[in-house]
């Protein structure tokens, strides 16, 4: 685009950035938004149902109509206002201010098709982009954007001469890559900056430090801090500021100070398990590729915790079925029994951690202890629940929404530790990517709280096999 162009800018929305993103409406600050018609006609189909994209399209459907019915007497064709935005759509509960308020325009009116022959232009989407081509030509005067979740979409714009744009109001990050990762590797002259003017005590056998200096203003709270050298150091920030306070990390690496028989292999799994087996931090967040030990981890601290400990009632392990709040069906069957086929990788892992050496009585009665304190639950019955002094682990969480985590992080009562485990890199739902998945969102926005712990795990740990495979194939 030249610097010459338009300032006032007009996005035409595809009917995918509503069913992501119903307050997608109301992002835009002062500039104008066009609905197509068949943005409506898709919103109309696509309301039917228990699934998030049909709440989320009769949810658009409900802001539009609100729109429309406070302003009965502006005529249709000059747009209506967006100001009288939803409150829990406005940042911090705050009104926009008066120069920010852009307008609703629909469709009144067909357009002159300029696609070229090869684009059928009885599909939504070609319908949606020949609009777009369309108000190019008749309103110099706008910087016409498309703004659609469809990537083929886009490119289809780019080809024809229209400016496409993803909808990004929702990503938590920009990259990836600058996702909060939990640990953080300190200099090698760490010490000489900040030992001396060090205090360090014990309490009830935890060791504490206080230290200060330019490295440690900057710490979050359960960050894990390591240093390698000999002797190698590894702690956790319990109290964040400009005198930071930290605790020496428990050491889980030998068969005495294990986690129901499994020990760490790596300083990640070692900060892990010392973040899973503190009670005062009630919501923890684990990522990384397979065979990170992941599931493994989590399953051992809740055993240790709920079995040994008794911290926790039950332990209640959930994952998203795949396609996302689909009913998990009506044939015959317990909840568990339904789940059992999704929950595979749980099951495994639960096999390997209630191995007994004896014979197949004392094999019978661990399975009928684990069958009384382990619970298998779906995701789509966890509305309106709430858990108390439960150990709940969410698996697979990189492929729920950040409403979704909502719900389920917010049925935990007093009492309960909540783990989501997940790997960003491998996604599965529709329109959600590393970015703008709700594992993220949680990260970030639980990211320093002093009840929160998260680590980012990166060294398989599964077999040589596994490792020469995932870096050779």
């Amino acid at each position: 685009m030249s610097d010459t162009a338009p300032a006032k800018r007009l996005f035409v929305l595809d009917t995918n950035v509503l069913m992501h993103d119903p307050t997608a409406l109301f992002r835009f600050e002062e500039h104008d938004v066009y609905l197509a018609m068949v943005v409506l006609e898709e919103l109309d189909a696509g309301k039917k149902g228990l699934s998030e994209t049909a709440r989320n399209a009769r949810q658009s459907s409900r802001f539009i109509d609100d729109l429309v019915t406070a302003h009965p007497d502006s005529p249709i064709e000059r747009g209506v206002p967006l100001r009288d935005m939803p409150r829990s759509t406005q940042n911090n509960g705050d009104a926009p201010r008066e120069d920010s308020w852009g307008r609703l325009f629909f469709e009144t009116q067909s357009h002159s098709s300029a696609l070229p022959a090869n684009l059928p232009g009885n599909r939504p989407d070609n319908t949606i982009l020949a609009t777009a081509l369309a108000l190019m030509h008749e309103h110099p005067e706008y910087r016409i954007t498309l703004v659609s979740k469809d990537i083929n979409l886009r490119i289809k714009a780019s080809v024809i001469g229209v400016h496409a744009e993803d909808y990004y109001n929702d990503k938590v990050i920009e990259d990836a890559r600058l996702l909060y990762s939990g640990v953080r590797a300190l200099p090698a002259d760490f010490w000489d900056q900040h030992g001396k003017h060090m205090d360090s005590w014990q309490e009830e056998g935890r060791t504490f430090y206080r230290l200060s200096g330019p490295e440690a203003a900057d710490w979050n709270a359960n960050e894990c801090i390591y240093l390698d050298g000999e002797p190698t150091f590894e702690a956790l920030v319990r109290e964040p500021g400009e005198t930071p306070v930290i605790e020496h990390a428990r050491q889980y690496y030998s068969e005495k100070q294990s986690v129901w028989g499994i020990r760490a292999l790596n300083p990640e799994q070692n900060f892990a398990l010392n973040l899973l087996m503190d009670p005062e931090i009630e919501f923890v967040t684990l990522i990384g590729v397979a065979g990170t030990g992941k599931t493994l981890l989590a399953l051992a601290a809740g055993l240790e915790q709920t079995l040994e400990d008794r911290l926790y009632s039950e332990i209640i392990m959930t994952r998203v079925t795949i396609p996302v709040g689909e009913d998990i069906g009506f044939l015959p069957g317990t909840e568990e029994e339904k789940m059992t086929p999704w929950m595979g990788a749980l099951m495994d892992n639960l096999e390997v951690l209630t191995k007994t050496g004896g014979g197949a009585w004392e094999r019978d009665a661990t399975s009928d202890l684990l069958a009384q304190r382990v619970k298998v639950r779906s995701v789509n019955f966890m509305r309106g629940r709430t858990f108390l002094n439960r150990y709940l682990i969410i698996d697979e969480a990189q492929n729920l929404t950040p409403k979704q985590l909502k719900t389920l992080i917010t049925r935990a009562g007093p009492g309960t530790k909540i783990i989501c485990l997940g790997n960003i890199a491998q996604i599965d739902t529709p329109y959600l990517s590393e970015t703008t998945s709700g594992l993220t969102y949680v990260v970030d926005r639980f990211r320093g709280w002093p009840h929160a712990g998260h680590i980012i795990l990166t060294r398989g740990e599964r077999s040589r096999l596994a490792d020469y495979a995932s870096e050779t194939l």
